[in-house]
Parts: C-alpha cells; structure tokens; sequence
C-alpha cells in the first residue's frame, strides 16, 4: 500500500476522544482494507489475521501498541464517519479511474439484508452505488436514509462524481426529474428506464411503440438492433428500437434534453417456452440505436459485476455487521477490496481465488495493493 494511498485517507477525523487512541486511525483503516482483500469479513477474523502477519504488516504500519483487537475495530469503525470515509473513498476512485467519453455508470440500490438492528428497530442498509461498467468499479456510493428513498440519494450521489461525457443508466425509481436535471448539469447523458411510477409518460411511450409497430414504424422515424445469445441451454433474442421522442410528448412532461424513447423487447426460449418482456425507456442520447442498446446492456451488468460478486464472493448480505456506522463503512471496505482485486490481470481467476491469493501470497498481495495508485 503506497504513502500516496495512505494519504488520501489520512484526512478521514479521528472519532474517539480522550486517552482511548493507543492504536492510531490510519493503522487500524489500512489492516481492515488489507484483511478484506484476504477474505476476512468480521472484526474477530480481520484481528485474528493482522495478529498472524503482524511481523509482516510492521514494515507498512507503525502499529506502536500491537495489533489492535476485534472491539477496537468494531467501535472505531461504528463511530468514524461514514460522510469522510464515503469522500476519500470517491476521491481515490476518481484520481484512479479515468472515465472516458461515452463510459456507461449504472446507478443501482442493494440492500445489505442481515445489517437490520431489530433490538433497536434500525432497518437493514440500503446503499445506492455507482458502477463504471467499462472498469468494473464502484465509483461512489450512498447510503439511503431510513425515511427516505432511492430518489434522494441519486442526486446526492450524481453530484460527488465527474460524469461529463458518460452516460448515465438508471431503473424506473430514478425516473425523476430532478435526477435528469442533475445529470445534465453534470454535462453526461442518461437511459432511464420507464414504468408506473411515471404512469402518463409511461402510457404514452408504450401506446407510441404499439401503433409504431402495428403499422411496422411505416413513415415513422427510428433505428432498430437485435442481438441473440445462446447458452446454458436458452437462447436470449433482445430487440431493440430507439426514435425520436414526438413534439406531443416533450410539451406534455418537459424533461430536460429528451430526444428519443426507446423499447426494449426481450425473448427467452428456455426447454421449449417462450417468454416476452417489454421495457421503455427515456434518453437524451442522439447516437445511433448501437449506443442505446449498449447503455441498456451495461446497465444490466452491475447486477452480475457488482451486486451478485457481493452477495457470493464477499457474502454480504450474510454478514452481521451493525452496529452505529459500521454497516456503511465495512461496505465501503468491500468496495474498495473489489475494485482493487477487478484492476488485476495478472492472475486470470475468479475472484473468490483472488482473494485467497493475497492471503496466501505476499507478492501478490503486494501487487494487488500496488493498483492503488493505478491509473485505469
């Protein structure tokens, strides 16, 4: 781990007060981050870890007082903020990440299901993330408060991150217009999908592509693409049409810098049955159907490179940390291990294995902690 990487987290304020700070902040942060590489995932394993490999961790950490115990990392972890732990986290993303013109970020929610604090009535955590789907990184990340939802927390979110010239995916709970403002503030474009919580727009978009099609788009303008996939026993059939949204439509909803609606008709044939979904969607996008339909694609993506590699790589959703901020903070811990161990491809395994070779392998360890000043 390179000074340069200390130091962007060297500015995180110290939450304990008094003569409770024999280990200091930034040795505690740096063990958690390097155990969670190795596949520790509680404050008893990552302890039990940083005590086997003290020897080791001595030549990057001062570690004046030993190795801190499982209590120790528990309360400094549920008292540090999770706002400045969230902002050197971002700010590290984006000195790092480099988000060519045209690069996808999906915005998408996932709850941490077992983070629920029932003796106290607190619900499990619900975080809104940004994903880099050409990277495969987690740019930022937000947390949604109790009483509030999704809607809030994107704008916040869109509004720590520098987006100009990406293109911005969102599902149907982002399909507000303030988002849309925030995002083309941001100089980027956006996909959003469209459902019924936008009743009328959606009604409109829908009875649009139904004439459309019941007089086969005939002196209607519009582009059309169509993938197929086959495997695991199913073939996929994804059609795609994007048009220019109608004079009638932007006088009756005015939403900043829609150009086009488009439809996506999904086809599945799996063991001999059919099944046929429709989505619709709202872009300011005045690209070919090409762009549409990868925006669409890659946004689809965060599912299986970020939420799904969570839940059964670092199995999240198992864990029982809850505790004040920590919940919040051990996901941003999680994160970061994710996108270190995504930039490597010196060792073509699953990630699952990745994370037992920096257990394993001090090298590798060493070079996976190297990628934090990467630039990608």
């Amino acid at each position: 781990m390179s000074n340069e990487f200390i130091e962007r987290f060297s500015v995180l304020p110290d939450p304990r007060t008094g003569n409770r700070t024999e280990h200091k902040l930034m040795d505690i942060v740096a063990i958690a981050i390097i155990a969670t590489l190795c596949g520790e995932d509680t404050w008893v394993d990552i302890e039990a870890f940083a005590i086997a490999r003290e020897d080791w961790l001595r030549h990057f950490l001062e570690l004046p007082h030993g190795i801190p115990s499982h209590d120790t990392f528990g309360r400094v972890f549920s008292l540090l903020s999770p706002e400045a732990f969230e902002q050197s986290f971002t700010a590290w993303t984006q000195d790092v990440y480099h988000l060519t013109q045209g690069t996808v970020v999906a915005i998408d929610g996932k709850t941490v299901r077992r983070s629920h604090d029932r003796k106290n009535g607190g619900k499990p955590l619900h975080l809104v993330s940004a994903w880099a789907s050409e990277n495969g990184a987690v740019l930022a990340q937000r947390k949604v408060e109790e009483k509030s939802n999704e809607i809030t927390a994107i704008p916040s979110l869109l509004n720590e991150l520098l987006v100009k010239g990406c293109i911005v995916t969102i599902d149907a709970m982002g399909c507000q217009k303030e988002i849309v403002e925030t995002i083309r503030e941001q100089q980027a474009d956006y996909v959003i999908a469209v459902k019924g919580n936008q009743k009328t727009l959606h009604d409109d978009i829908r009875l649009f592509f139904d004439d459309a099609q019941a007089c086969e788009f005939r002196d209607i303008p519009h582009a059309y693409a169509k993938t197929v996939e086959k495997g695991h026993g199913r073939i996929d059939i994804r059609r795609y049409w994007l048009s220019p949204a109608s004079a009638a439509l932007l006088s009756d909803h005015g939403w900043r810098d829609l150009h086009s609606v488009g439809m996506v008709e999904s086809e599945r044939h799996v063991d001999g049955k059919v099944s046929i979904e429709r989505r619709y969607y709202i872009t300011s996008l005045t690209e070919t159907v090409t762009e549409f339909a990868r925006a669409v694609r890659a946004h689809w993506g965060i599912e299986n490179g970020l939420h799904w590699v969570l839940d059964m790589t670092f199995r999240e959703d198992e864990l029982r940390i809850r505790k004040n901020n920590a919940a919040e903070n051990a996901a941003i811990l999680r994160r970061m291990a994710l996108n270190l161990l995504k930039q490597d491809t010196s060792y073509n395994k699953s990630l699952r294995l990745k994370r037992k070779q920096c257990s394993w392998n001090n090298d590798y360890l060493l070079h996976v902690l190297s990628l934090t000043d990467a630039k990608v």
